[in-house]
């Protein structure tokens, strides 16, 4: 449990404003009022109690990449989160240097930004064949089923190696592992379990016979005689997996939303296909992803301060990026999206030890189906009006169920 000396009455987080669920990928106005009010605030977390909620870019920063804020300390303790899973060991995301230091080390040789542009071209190709098909379909079309997620998904399960026809049960556990609420979460472990026990079986065919695909880069990663073990080979399979997808396809269907709900911004890339890259840095910054905020803690392993709020050891800390990246003292206009803007050093993929591997492949996939759809079908629009679009619930990461379109 954690400690206070303000004697306020925490308020509850996530906040959920009254006309707030309307507006799937608004940011809670609350955000705006604790960056200029209250940067380092109590709030209840919806599990596990009191945290301290940071929401201005630097502080957010600093805490990330702060070591004397630990996510190993979390691990196998009901401490303040917003996700019902009690976090375990087996997770790149429940580590802290030097452990995680070496282990992102080594998988760092398998996959960056080179070997990630190299598989380009084979993104591109899946999707103008998801296009090819929404083309020879017709309108109306479903972007979320016909598009988001089959390319995100496979996407990610073609780089690791998985075959087709497992990618079904890959879908189905990672979709249990999203969950915000569950009538049991121990169904939560029980997937990731399963998908851990299927990793270490194709990791253990990978080590017999390696191929060309990531997972075989990650096999046979060493730096001088080090190397990834078999058991730390699927923690980080699985912590990739999970994310490299469910992330990508929620923010496919996200930033596709946006631009279509406001023609002028879809108008302006048919116009100039150049602003691709910005616009989807600009998107990137724009757009929360989180349902609440990170579903990870930080556990506080000294006393310190952070912006002019005393922090005790033992003290849960949470991370808003979302709100981050709205700080008006970082970014101008942050309310307004600029696809021109100069600079942009966003949080969307965190920052410190624990900065998203993936960023490259997620970059490669958001461009190329927001350019691809620019170029092919420029007259690409909504086919219901914007507060008709069908939103998912309950899950960690927000997202369209559905995104019907016409051309």
């Amino acid at each position: 449990m954690t400690s206070t000396d303000s004697g306020e009455s925490p308020a509850s987080c996530p906040f959920l404003a009254s006309d707030f669920t309307s507006q799937r990928l608004d940011l809670d106005p609350s955000y705006a009022r604790l960056r200029r009010d209250e940067p380092v605030a109590r709030v209840t977390m919806p599990h596990g109690g009191d945290a301290w909620l940071v929401t201005r870019y630097d502080d957010v920063r600093a805490v990330l990449a702060d070591p004397r804020l630990s996510r190993a300390a979390a691990v196998g303790k009901d401490v303040p989160r917003s996700s019902p899973l009690i976090q375990q060991a087996e997770s790149l995301l429940s580590m802290d240097p030097p452990e995680h230091t070496r282990l992102r080390r080594l998988a760092a040789q398998a996959f960056t930004v080179r070997q990630v542009n190299a598989v380009r071209p084979r993104v591109q190709s899946i999707v103008d064949t998801l296009v090819d098909e929404l083309e020879a379909a017709g309108p109306p079309a479903d972007l979320a089923h016909q598009l988001a997620w089959p390319m995100g998904i496979t996407v990610i399960c073609e780089t690791f190696g998985i075959p087709a026809e497992d990618r079904d049960r890959f879908r189905a556990w990672t979709d249990e592992m999203m969950a915000l609420t569950v009538e049991d979460p121990g169904s939560i472990q029980a997937a990731r379990d399963s998908l851990d026990a299927y990793l270490r079986d194709l990791i253990a065919r990978r080590v017999a016979a390696p191929g060309d695909d990531l997972l075989s880069r990650l096999v046979t990663s060493r730096e001088g005689s080090d190397r990834l073990s078999e058991r730390e080979l699927a923690i980080f399979a699985v912590d990739l997996l999970t994310a490299g997808h469910e992330t990508t396809a929620n923010q496919t269907g996200n930033f596709l939303f946006t631009l279509l709900s406001r023609p002028e911004l879809w108008e302006s890339l048919v116009k100039d296909p150049d602003l691709v890259p910005g616009a989807v840095e600009e998107l990137l910054r724009y757009t929360p992803l989180a349902t609440s905020v990170a579903p990870f803690s930080r556990i506080a392993v000294e006393d310190f301060t952070l912006g002019g709020r005393v922090i005790r050891a033992g003290d849960a800390v949470v991370a808003q990026n979302d709100s981050a990246n709205r700080d008006e003292t970082v970014f101008e206009r942050p309310e307004e999206l600029d696809f021109t803007r100069a600079s942009n050093p966003h949080l969307a993929f965190g920052h410190g030890p624990h900065h998203c591997p993936a960023a490259p492949l997620a970059r490669v996939e958001l461009q190329t189906v927001i350019a691809t759809l620019v170029r092919r079908l420029p007259g690409l629009r909504l086919a219901v009006p914007a507060d008709e679009v069908v939103w998912n619930t309950n899950r960690v990461m927000r997202g369209v169920r559905e995104l019907p379109v016409e051309w």
